[in-house]
């Protein structure tokens, strides 16, 4: 319309668009998926353009999950478990050395102790001889070793069921292999113990049942724990019950994830290492129960 030789429009200003994650910034730059804005920190490179952090966050639901032959998830990072057992490993190395003793003394095993304070049947796979360096140093090369191997393989959830569940089965081997002794002082049942070795046994022995699962030859990890299982009964000082607990307990385990029917690997998954605790739980409190000073 016009007044006096001039023109008014009546149209709006276009609306300035904005981020809709942070509306106090405004974008021309749109997602090529969903079309709205993206500010430069929720922009990400797509294959054809540029799509916002939601709609990459939905496309990575949708895609198909990747799993290797035992039903484990592939990730980016490959050993993340295996590294945190080993930085725990080491954190409690300094603490040991730090407290002088008395890191040690509240988290070592003994069975004498195990009934009354049962977080001892793991913390002590976390602990190491003080007094012999290469105490931790071989555990935690083994550890890795094995980590290279099952962790990528089994997938994290079953790999760190699997290490803690050795680490508990090489506690309750001491238990079942062991008597408690009279003394002066009244019944002992020890001696204390500590160390990753149950744990290690147990990656050893899960280490058999998946490289026989894939038709590799497994006698070179059948060799290292016959010689580390000899070692175990000539040297004194080593508990020779937790490597076999841990053994036992990681084979089982190995063998059990590795034979799943692929359309059964999740239930098993947790029915498993459900069952072997419950054996372990149940074998534990027979033995405490068959002690009556207890």
């Amino acid at each position: 319309m016009s007044h006096r030789g001039a023109v008014i429009s009546t149209e709006q200003p276009a609306e300035v668009p904005v981020c809709p994650r942070h509306p106090d910034r405004v974008s021309y730059v749109r997602c090529q998926r969903c079309g709205r804005p993206a500010c430069p920190d929720c922009q990400r490179p797509a294959a054809v353009g540029i799509q916002c952090v939601d709609c990459v966050r939905e496309s990575a639901k949708q895609a198909p999950r990747t799993t290797t032959a035992m039903g484990g998830r592939i990730h980016g990072r490959r050993n993340l478990v295996t590294l945190s057992l080993i930085g725990i490993c080491v954190a409690s190395f300094v603490l040991q050395l730090v407290t002088r003793g008395g890191w040690t003394q509240l988290f070592q095993f003994f069975p004498g102790a195990g009934l009354a304070e049962p977080w001892r049947f793991v913390t002590a796979a976390f602990l190491h001889s003080t007094g012999f360096l290469g105490h931790i140093l071989f555990n935690m090369w083994a550890l890795y070793i094995t980590g290279q191997f099952l962790e990528p393989v089994l997938g994290r959830a079953r790999f760190i069921l699997l290490a803690l569940l050795s680490a508990v089965g090489g506690s309750v081997g001491v238990v079942l292999l062991t008597s408690p002794t009279p003394t002066p002082f009244g019944w002992v049942w020890g001696p204390a113990v500590v160390g990753a070795s149950g744990m290690v046994f147990g990656l050893f022995g899960a280490m058999v049942a998946v490289l026989r699962r894939f038709g590799a030859n497994a006698a070179q990890m059948v060799g290292l724990i016959v010689i580390n299982g000899i070692i175990g009964f000539v040297v004194p000082g080593i508990a020779w019950q937790a490597h076999l607990g841990g053994l036992v307990v990681g084979f089982v385990l190995g063998w059990g994830f590795s034979h799943a029917p692929r359309n059964r690997q999740r239930t098993v998954l947790w029915a498993l290492p459900t069952a072997v605790a419950v054996v372990l739980v149940g074998a534990t409190l027979l033995r405490y129960s068959a002690t009556p000073w207890l």
